[in-house]
């Protein structure tokens, strides 16, 4: 099957479950079971005021393609009663949702199939497509809003007219403040209907909201359509952005919907390429890498100016606890699938940290340290800590700043680009390089790295946390690497610090930090695992069998948490478990998704069911989708020869027997990659053009 597997067909509604989820990277929607009314808005790089907490954090906008029915007289938003969810079907392979309901007033029935899409051909464009057929001739009033009623902020400006312009450009514009006036966005929508003529009605802004009204007497049987296109534009990109809006939605219309469409649907074509296949697995789990891969693609863009966030652009009522802050997971587990697949979007996330280098160069200043220390959890539009207060995570989780580091030195392995390295990747290898010097200590021992945290968000910090030190040692080393690379010195302090950073150990085995006792709190985190797969750290084939037994000997006291549970399969394969490999895929990661189109969830729900159901979660399917492109293959990158990547024989789940992928990029050319069971080694080859 060459297609992506779309998630199954939902039938009717009232369920305790997350709805659709519809981004194109730099718009996120939360779509209802009834997609008339509105749902959640987010828009990359558009921030407020949290209520509560005061911090800066990511803003819900306006709904941008919310509607009305009129059905004799009756209008539907009086009337929910008379609504009958049929289904609601999500198309992966050209990311486009598809709802359908009944609507039934005074002895007349609307059957209503709604279709919407947001364009990834032009990112700030949202498509709606809204077809009503009656069973007898009736009088019918359809209406699109943009909903603001349920949304911080204010209204700065309202268009109806456009300036100097006889004829209007677009239905209506506005900008809109966001609470705290951190930041504003534009919005400007245009509306056709199709299938009858009716002249538009467009009221003022009124209870927050826009409308455009189509009333006409309808013929029974007959389709009647409403179109809607939005264009919502951040200030983060245009200083006046409801202006850009309307220019942005005045090309919409010239283009047309069919062709914006047609164009969205051949952008996801070509994303497909990078399809992951998994041969000789059950479906479910090619339906699960293909709703992963879905996600990822839909949650991140060449064109978002502000990274992306642990659960992309999505958000509803009962969580968004990060606060839509970027964070280390997003390098980590997402940076190293994109910049495989989609090297043009993870440099445009890597972008985010470039441009906010100020930023970590003055959060390393004020805890007196030199060169660059990234914030824990990063405001999108300064690139400061903004993590809750009194922040005591952003204390010791010092592991950011070589995750950041890590991200550019992969990115530059895989692309070959030395102007990248020269431009992008040097001033933060170098800045985190000269950061790991001021935040080691001398000792006896050699140089430690004290008062940390590793991945465990802990009560008290410990001395030399293994990843943070195994990450640490990398980032140097990467560091000397790039030197070398553009012919620059290396400070000769880089490779003596990376020589002699203490790993904390016990026989063996690499322990979580000094001290560490397996039943302290969260104990059996798995982050010493970390330094074998993703990081690649040479750690010994002793002290790594060790490891490994070691830390699965703990999987019960973790698996079913956030982030690394779903690299438990590859960490087995690597112990040579194949039988147990299979078993933990299921239980780090088959079992988080669960509910309405596949949505990949940050907690298990039978492990933790007093959690919110929050997704989808990144770290998660982005660990899931690292674990197919490089754990199991085995593959490295590294500024060496594309054959020296593979590092260890393949060994995969049991009953799977290779995972291919037909278009991965490396060094800017196309190539296929190809994990057989039982084989000395993954092949990367160059693809057929």
């Amino acid at each position: 099957m060459k297609t992506p597997i779309s998630p199954p067909r939902v039938h009717g509604g009232g369920r305790d479950e997350l709805p659709a989820y519809v981004a194109n990277g730099v718009i996120g929607l939360r779509v209802r079971e009834m997609p008339l009314i509105g749902g959640l808005t987010l828009i990359s790089g558009y921030t407020g005021e949290h209520p509560e907490r005061r911090i800066e954090a990511i803003a819900v906008a306006p709904y941008p393609l919310a509607g009305d029915i009129e059905l004799a007289g009756v209008w539907l938003s009086d009337s929910p009663h008379g609504v009958t969810v049929i289904d609601q079907v999500y198309d992966f392979e050209a990311g486009e949702l598809r709802s359908r309901f009944k609507f039934t007033a005074n002895g007349c029935t609307a059957s209503i199939e709604v279709r919407l899409f947001c364009s990834r051909d032009e990112p700030s464009l949202v498509c709606q497509d809204i077809a009503v057929k009656v069973n007898r001739g009736v009088d019918l009033s359809l209406k699109a809003l943009v909903d603001g009623r349920h949304v911080d902020g204010r209204v700065l400006r309202c268009l109806r007219d456009t300036p100097g312009e006889d004829e209007p450009a677009c239905d209506g514009a506005a900008l809109w403040e966001s609470a705290g006036a951190l930041s504003t966005c534009g919005i400007a929508y245009i509306t056709e209907m199709v299938g009858i003529h009716a002249d538009p009605e467009k009221p003022p802004l009124e209870n927050r909201t826009l409308s455009t009204r189509y009333a006409f007497k309808a013929a029974a049987r007959r389709t009647y359509q409403l179109r809607q296109i939005a264009s919502l534009i951040p200030s983060v990109t245009h200083a006046q952005p409801d202006f850009q809006a309307v220019r942005q939605v005045a090309l919409a219309r010239k283009r047309g919907f069919d062709a914006l469409r047609a164009a969205n649907r051949d952008v996801w074509r070509d994303l497909w390429k990078g399809r992951i296949k998994i041969v000789g697995a059950d479906r479910r789990w090619q339906a699960l890498a293909d709703a992963a891969l879905f996600y990822l693609f839909s949650s991140t863009h060449v064109a978002s100016p502000a990274s992306t966030s642990i659960f992309g652009l999505a958000t509803w009522h009962n969580y968004h606890y990060y606060y839509g802050h970027v964070m280390w997971d997003i390098e980590t587990f997402v940076v190293p699938a994109l910049s495989l697949l989609q090297p043009h979007v993870a440099e445009s996330i890597l972008d985010y940290r470039s441009r906010k280098i100020a930023g970590a160069s003055s959060n390393a200043r004020l805890r007196g340290r030199r060169g660059l220390q990234f914030p824990w959890e990063s405001a999108p539009s300064s690139g400061e800590e903004s993590v809750p207060m009194p922040g005591s995570a952003s204390w010791h989780e010092d592991h950011v700043s070589l995750d950041v580091a890590r991200a550019f030195a992969l990115h530059f392995y895989v692309t070959g680009d030395v102007e990248y390295l020269r431009g992008k990747c040097w001033p933060i290898l170098s800045g985190v390089a000269n950061w790991i010097l001021s935040r080691v200590t001398k000792t006896d021992r050699g140089y430690e790295i004290k008062a940390a945290m590793g991945i465990a968000e802990r009560e008290e910090a410990a001395d030399n946390a293994a990843f943070t030190n195994m990450a640490a040692v990398t980032v140097l080393r990467d560091a000397i690497n790039a030197a070398h690379t553009l012919g620059r010195p290396a400070n000769p302090c880089w490779a003596e610090v990376a020589a002699h950073i203490v790993l904390p150990k016990k026989g063996q085995v690499i322990i979580s930090h000094d001290g560490f006792k397996p039943k302290e709190e969260k104990g059996g985190t798995p982050d010493p695992l970390m330094g074998i797969f993703p990081l690649g750290f040479a750690m010994g084939p002793e002290s790594e069998a060790a490891t490994l037994r070691f830390y699965l000997g703990l999987r019960k006291g973790y698996i079913g948490s956030p982030m690394l549970s779903a690299l438990y399969g590859v960490w087995a394969a690597y112990a040579g478990d194949r039988r147990l490999s299979a078993q933990l895929m299921d239980e780090g990661y088959g079992q988080f998704c669960v509910g309405r189109f596949e949505q990949t969830l940050e907690y298990r729900p039978d492990v933790f069911p007093e959690q919110p159901r929050a997704g989808p979660f990144f770290a998660n399917l982005g660990g899931f989708l690292m674990g197919l492109l490089t754990g199991f293959p085995g593959l490295i990158p590294s500024s060496g020869d594309v054959k020296n990547w593979m590092k260890r024989p393949v060994v995969l789940p049991e009953g799977w027997t290779r995972i291919e992928v037909e278009r991965v990029w490396v060094r800017g050319v196309p190539y296929k990659l190809v994990a057989r069971q039982g084989a000395d080694q993954a092949e990367l080859t160059p693809a057929e053009r």
